[in-house]
């Protein structure tokens, strides 16, 4: 936060206030355009996470905005949302179908994320930032992520949370839930061995969501009155995607993505104070979202129980 004001005090406040007020009635286009429909790609994302269909479409949208809220309010690694995901989906679906899903959509949304970010790293090399410095950084970035959603994928199929459960039992921390974290490897290893169509599927509505973030991008700035290419825009986007990943430990990474869209702003020939008005409108869309999604989780109420034919029924 002390970041981001300090970006606002040495940028020309009032010119960024005036461009924020130029959007006038505007701004209600970019609280509803395009990120509705960003959200409803997400969600079918999600939806091809499943190894089978089980839950409807638009529970999985309201439990996904609910999610989300968490993802980017708390400090919780970008994680928080994705245990109350599977919380709010308890009583329709059984665990060790609700947390799998959640991890392979993680997976999913992570791996559409780097190719976006491949597609503006390719686009900035043809012809808007040949030989910045910049490039060469979300280069680096780029080969950090591949490693890491490499190491990811490979320990899904391998038992990951049945090895955490072992190791955590073998420092005398028992918790009693090693059948459980056994069935959700189970049904990993059985997800990216058995339905490599749904994996696919997956991958794609969250790489248009992705990509519908560029049109955002490029509303917003036309709206500014900077009009720029798409081309630009798609740049713009896919760059805050990355610093946003390297950031994931700042909740809604406040104040270091706005530090990330000055620099990009500025290698582009963008003037610095746009590049935080730009920033504050997506936070103003962003805070809409999020309380949103907090009201959603305070009127939702998981079902009273497992289902009757769930292992945990059953345990019961």
């Amino acid at each position: 936060m002390g970041l981001l004001a300090v970006l606002v005090a040495t940028n020309d406040p009032a010119a960024i206030l005036a461009s924020i007020v130029q959007l006038s009635w505007r701004l209600a286009i970019v609280l509803c355009f395009p990120v509705v429909l960003v959200m409803v790609f997400d969600t079918l994302g999600w939806r091809f996470a499943f190894l089978q269909e089980g839950v409807a479409f638009r529970t999985l949208l309201w439990v996904r905005l609910a999610g989300e809220a968490f993802n980017v309010a708390t400090p919780t690694a970008a994680l928080g949302g994705e245990a109350v995901k599977a919380w709010l989906l308890r009583g329709l679906v059984p665990l060790d179908t609700s947390v799998p899903s959640v991890i392979v959509a993680k997976t999913t949304i992570t791996i559409a994320q780097g190719l976006f970010l491949l597609l503006g790293i390719v686009l900035a090399f043809a012809g808007t930032l040949p030989g910045s410095p910049l490039l060469y950084g979300m280069l680096w970035l780029l080969a950090i992520e591949t490693v890491a959603l490499a190491g990811f994928v490979v320990a899904q199929t391998r038992g990951l949370l049945g090895w955490g459960g072992r190791l955590v039992a073998q420092l005398g921390l028992e918790h009693g839930h090693g059948e459980a974290l056994g069935r959700i490897d189970e049904v990993l290893a059985r997800f990216y061995r058995t339905a490599p169509w749904r994996l696919v599927l997956s991958l794609a509505f969250h790489l248009v969501a992705w990509l519908l973030g560029s049109l955002e991008a490029w509303l917003i700035l036309q709206f500014l009155g900077v009009p720029v290419s798409l081309t630009t825009a798609t740049v713009i986007e896919s760059f805050g995607t990355a610093v946003r990943f390297a950031t994931f430990l700042i909740p809604a990474s406040l104040g270091a993505l706005e530090g990330g869209y000055v620099v990009t702003f500025a290698a582009l020939g963008l003037g610095p104070a746009t590049a935080v008005a730009f920033s504050l409108v997506r936070r103003v869309r962003e805070a809409a979202w999020v309380g949103l999604g907090l009201l959603v989780f305070a009127l939702a109420r998981p079902a009273a129980g497992p289902l009757p034919d769930s292992p945990a029924a059953r345990r019961i």
